[in-house]
């Protein structure tokens, strides 16, 4: 056998060399470059060797670094087409006031970050002043996504063009008097100016990305073209450690999405300290990015070292800056050149007779100031590099000094993301940094004031003609006047409320089913947007693949295995369905990007996102605070919903927590319906808020989070008692009585009433007929389709009363004169029912499934948690116990005969 260690590289090669001389001539000429010039300049020839092929489109892997230097040569950089002294002193001002505003609001101790801004004010200012496209111009403009900590230079900016005052700024974190700013971008506070909620790190990113794929399908779709939007995301270093920041990046380079631009502040430091302290993030990242597709631009160093790098002639500099870690630059931040001559230059014979020709302002100018994302030229010139690449997403690195101009205090510290104030005395030296005219005397009883050149200034003149050039005011929210939607047909609404006969039909099937019909409709059945997280197939969605396609910037450039079948799997450039993989983040991101196209867009969409509920509000949490954040509008449904539903499948497939947690969201209308009629009512009320004519007081930025089933169960007919409609809406409504459920309860027997949500009524009415003939107890049953909205009006109710007005919650008015004690259950733990006790006058007790779920039938999972119908009888029969209304001994008599 041969021995593994002797095999030649080119052995292993799958692919023959035709032609094995020529091979070994260039091989030959490798050894002697190596040999004569050394390896440093063995390895240049072949980076430069290879990016002339990467160039020319040969299909060889891609380099996934280069050196640590800018990817576009200063003689390569455009002009600036603008002004670029009075863009100097616009951002002098901006930056000023953006410390002002903290600084001032410190006082109050709530707080603020300066840093961040100081570090990214060009990257932003460039961008302001000639390429982010307003929403006064044709078509959407763009969409931009703020890094967070950002927000005060946000706030300076508007506040020069007059869109803020000194009132706006002074109230900054302070929202509660009506005329103060939100601490980061948030739309629900500040729904004219902010578009996209930022701050919670890594979903910016994720949601950059989706937004750029929502835009390209409302184009592909016919909806709204949308080829001049460009989408730009702003990031920090430390904010890509965040798995949300890059799970899609394949997805954007896959896709081709040239609409995109990351933006990257590499200020080299995270909250604490530095982002990778024995590492070089910029490196790493372009790695990520160039190894996912994407474009990267790098912007490192400003102009100041255009002359190192000219006396750099065999390389020793970039080789030195490849290996100094980011830690270590920091350091040099905060040195003196003595420092930095021997500790950087010092390192290699050829550096240090380099560093002799170098004053020491020259080495300072260099290590302490001059970055590739300070200097309005560099900046400009990777935008345009950007919007200029086609076929994949461009991410530009910039380098930057984090609290850049706000003092050796302040520069490059490891705490410096915690500072919120400069003292006056280095505001003083900020101001004579950045030029400004502020006197010593406007500084009054040491509070530091706002600076504003004037309304007629030529800065603010040129600032706003920058920006009528560019399509108004940005960022900028803009919620377009739209006729309501027109409500779909009665029809597909009412065929629910005749029930299913003998037919076994479970909710989640029902739901699938008006949604069949509802994307049928003339008027909005374009307007759907079906997203599903690779299980279309297991809600039973299949039949929508043919009918509506599975959107793919591709179309169908292959034939699919199932294509003689009726249900085959259809891809199309129009395709209508969203199936994003397993992916419940990236699903996410697209529900969120399609509920508030409304705004973003002007166009009126109606996501629905379906999903093991499991894998919902437990995993995503956090972007469906997001979207109630961003005002997002649609349905979430959580399909195979309750703890004890899906057989087999155990602990964590089993969701017996989502509506609790859904409850603290105050944006998501929670419902658990029970029956398909309820479903529909429910859907339809929802089109109504969010898409239709709202009523008085209606907030129509809400999204509803339906939990439908996957048991089949017999589906009856809709009630035709008074109050159910009202009642499926409102949470709670009685669906039958132990008389009309036809059980003969003596005159005078025990009576009690039964709450239920989702698939627990087909227990309690199970539990109904059981205390009727074999205990002589009448139960009524109750189908509460939402604890959380219920809640919701009682805590009103509370409000209202202690504002003198007099109001009842509804919860009490349905109940008002229910004879006996109450008993809920759910599917849930008990914390989901229990939301309404305190507003229920009789007495109250629960059942749910609490704690961990297991793998079990559905009868026995419902057994082991107590929630099956004999358990709840012998729990009526305690409540009735307690009462003195039955028999103690008929509790213990149930247990006995029902094995419990």
């Amino acid at each position: 056998m041969t021995d593994p260690k002797a095999i030649q590289p080119s052995e292993l090669d799958q692919l023959p060399d035709r032609d094995p001389e020529e091979t070994a001539e260039w091989q030959a000429s490798l050894d002697a470059v190596t040999k004569a010039a050394g390896p440093h300049r063995a390895a240049y020839l072949m980076r430069r060797t290879l990016e002339r092929a990467e160039g020319a489109g040969l299909a060889l892997p891609k380099l996934l670094e280069t050196d640590y230097v800018n990817s576009i040569p200063t003689a390569d950089e455009p002009a600036v087409d603008g002004d670029e002294d009075l863009e100097q002193r616009i951002t002098a001002w901006n930056r000023w006031n953006a410390a002002a505003m903290v600084t001032r609001g410190s006082k109050h101790g709530v707080g603020g970050h300066i840093a961040t801004f100081a570090s990214a004010a060009w990257l932003y200012e460039t961008g302001f002043n000639h390429f982010f496209k307003g929403k006064e111009g044709d078509g959407s403009g763009d969409q931009l996504y703020v890094q967070g900590h950002a927000s005060p230079g946000i706030y300076a900016r508007a506040f020069l063009d007059g869109r803020l005052t000194e009132d706006h700024l002074d109230n900054f974190r302070r929202e509660a008097g009506g005329n103060g700013l939100p601490s980061y971008p948030h739309p629900r506070r500040l729904p004219w100016l902010w578009e996209f909620p930022t701050v919670s790190m890594g979903l910016g990113p994720i949601s950059a990305i989706y937004q750029a794929r929502f835009n390209r399908y409302l184009t592909s779709r016919g909806i709204k073209d949308l080829t001049n939007s460009h989408v730009w995301a702003f990031l920090g270093d430390g904010e890509m450690d965040e798995p949300e920041s890059t799970t899609a990046l394949t997805l954007a380079s896959r896709e081709g999405l040239d609409n995109l631009t990351f933006v990257i502040n590499c200020n080299l430091q995270r909250l604490d300290g530095p982002v990778r302290a024995n590492f070089k993030i910029v490196q790493e990242l372009e790695a990520q990015f160039r190894g996912a597709g994407w474009n990267v631009v790098k912007s490192l160093w400003g102009t100041a070292w255009d002359e190192l790098f000219q006396l750099d002639t065999n390389g020793a500099l970039v080789r030195r800056l490849r290996e100094v870690p980011d830690a270590q630059v920091q350091t040099y931040q905060t040195r003196d050149a003595a420092y930095i001559r021997e500790d950087f230059f010092g390192k290699d014979p050829e550096l240090a007779a380099m560093a002799k020709l170098l004053s020491d302002d020259k080495i300072l100018e260099c290590f302490h100031y001059s970055r590739g994302g300070h200097e309005s030229r560099k900046v400009y010139a990777a935008y345009r590099a950007a919007l200029a690449h086609k076929g994949a997403p461009t991410v530009i690195l910039a380098q930057t000094v984090k609290g850049h101009t706000l003092g050796t205090g302040f520069a490059s510290k490891n705490a410096n993301h915690q500072m919120k104030k400069l003292s006056v005395d280095e505001f003083k030296d900020m101001r004579d940094l950045l030029g400004l005219p502020i006197k010593d005397s406007d500084f009054v009883d040491g509070v530091v004031p706002y600076g504003h050149p004037g309304a007629d200034s030529p800065e603010v003149r040129y600032l706003q003609e920058r920006r009528a050039a560019l399509g108004g005011p940005a960022p900028a929210r803009r919620v377009h006047p739209v006729a309501p939607l027109p409500a779909p047909a009665e029809k597909a609404f009412a065929s629910f409320d005749k029930g299913s006969g003998s037919q076994n039909v479970a909710t989640t099937m029902a739901f699938v089913r008006l949604v069949k019909d509802l994307v049928r409709d003339k008027e909005t059945g374009n307007r759907w947007v079906p997203i599903v997280p690779d299980e279309a197939r297991t809600f039973g969605m299949e039949s929508l693949f043919p009918s509506l396609g599975i959107y793919s910037p591709k179309g169908q450039t292959y034939e699919p295995v199932d294509r003689d079948q009726l249900m085959y799997y259809k891809e199309a450039e129009n395709g209508q369905i969203l199936n994003e993989g397993i992916t419940e983040a990236g699903s996410m991101a697209d529900f969120i990007a399609a509920s508030t196209s409304y705004a973003t867009h002007g166009e009126t969409m109606i996501p629905f996102y379906i999903f093991y509920s499991m894998f919902g509000w437990q995993r995503t949490a956090d972007q469906m605070w997001q979207l109630g954040d961003q005002l997002g509008r649609g349905f979430l449904v959580g399909a195979t919903a309750g703890r004890t539903t899906l057989t087999g499948e155990g602990l964590q497939h089993a969701d017996g927590h989502s509506p609790a947690i859904a409850a603290t969201n105050p944006a998501a209308m929670t419902y658990d319906p029970a029956f398909a009629y309820e479903v529909a009512a429910i859907v339809k009320d929802g089109l109504r808020r969010m898409y239709g004519e709202a009523a008085p007081g209606e907030d129509p930025n809400v999204f509803y989070y339906l939990t439908v089933y996957n048991e089949p169960m017999p589906q009856p007919a809709k009630p035709s008692g008074a109050g159910v409609d009202e009642g499926i809406v409102k949470g709670l409504y009685r669906f039958n009585t132990a008389e009309s459920a036809g059980l003969t309860p003596a005159a005078n027997a025990p009576r009690l009433q039964l709450l239920s949500s989702g698939t627990a009524i087909h227990w309690a009415l199970k539990a109904q007929r059981l205390l009727a003939e074999e205990w002589g107890v009448a139960a009524d049953v109750w189908s509460a389709t939402s604890w959380t909205e219920l809640r919701r009006d009682a805590m009103d109710a509370d409000a209202a009363l202690l504002r003198g007005e007099e109001r009842v919650p509804y919860v009490r008015r349905a109940l008002q004169g229910a004879e006996g004690p109450v008993l809920a259950v759910s599917d849930y733990m008990r914390q989901v029912p229990d939301q309404i006790a305190q507003w229920v006058e009789q007495d109250y007790s629960s059942l749910g499934a609490d704690g961990f779920g297991l793998s079990d039938t559905r009868d026995a999972a419902r057994r082991h948690f107590g929630v099956d119908a004999e358990s709840i009888v012998v729990a009526a029969l305690a409540q009735l116990a307690g009462r003195g209304e039955v028999k103690a001994t008929a509790v213990k008599e149930a247990r006995e005969r029902y094995g419990l």
